[in-house]
């Protein structure tokens, strides 16, 4: 509960920094997102060697694997373990989430982009209502996959948002399974990277791992892909 409020916070306090221009300025002044991936992550093997715990915020048994293991910097920090918090990171007044993957092997610190995460969410938000006051019906549009369609932004009345990927910085388009969760579709960027990755790749695998292993991001809001005729493919499991 308190990690949604804060992201409540996060949001109005994103859009004051949109509106006045000086997110780009902000941006541009912060170190390389991989060095403070390195002191972060040097500080989390540190407190999990003296410790035997990870330093993560508590989250629930249906919180997606990719938003489950948040950093707690107030532990690091705390714990003398850390002394700054990240510039980048939503605690100081960044646009990302430090998050830990691979928790139960051998974790390692990510980013999750809150930028993309909060459009999805106040999308979801206009799905909700949109249901609500068309019994229940939602803005399906074209089938993609199973019960994924694109969503039928002509129903909401409103502009598609643009969506700019954390990878790439390429253009993304938002989802909507039959059940009305609303996700990123996270497809151009696994066929750019599965041209590159030059390995052969399990057909059961979830294809995020790739995107997960080949750069800073975890993919928030998505569902897994599995690899059919060559192509990602979006899937429920």
């Amino acid at each position: 509960m308190k990690l949604i409020v804060k992201l409540l916070l996060f949001s109005a306090a994103l859009s004051a920094v949109l509106l006045s221009g000086c997110y780009g300025a902000a941006v541009q002044s912060q170190a390389p997102p991989h060095e403070y991936i390195l002191l972060v992550q040097g500080a989390v093997d540190l407190y999990h060697q003296k410790t035997g715990v990870l330093p993560i915020k508590n989250s629930t048994t249906d919180t997606p694997i990719y938003e489950k293991y948040v950093i707690d910097f107030k532990r690091l920090k705390d714990g003398h373990f850390l002394s700054t918090i990240p510039a980048n990171a939503f605690e100081n007044g960044g646009t990302n989430l430090y998050v830990l993957v691979n928790v139960e092997t051998k974790p390692e610190v990510k980013l999750l982009d809150l930028v993309s995460y909060q459009q999805i969410g106040d999308l979801q938000k206009q799905v909700d209502d949109y249901r609500a006051r068309n019994g229940g019906r939602l803005p399906l549009g074209e089938r993609i996959a199973g019960p994924f369609h694109w969503i039928d932004f002509d129903q909401l009345r409103q502009k598609p948002p643009t969506i700019k990927s954390p990878y790439s910085r390429m253009l993304l388009n938002p989802v909507i399974h039959e059940s009305g969760k609303v996700a990123i579709d996270y497809a151009p960027e696994l066929t750019r990277l599965l041209a590159n990755v030059g390995r052969n790749i399990d057909p059961k695998s979830d294809l995020r791992e790739i995107l997960v292993a080949e750069s800073y991001f975890v993919p928030a809001h998505s569902y897994p892909y599995r690899l059919q005729n060559n192509e990602p493919v979006i899937s429920e499991n």
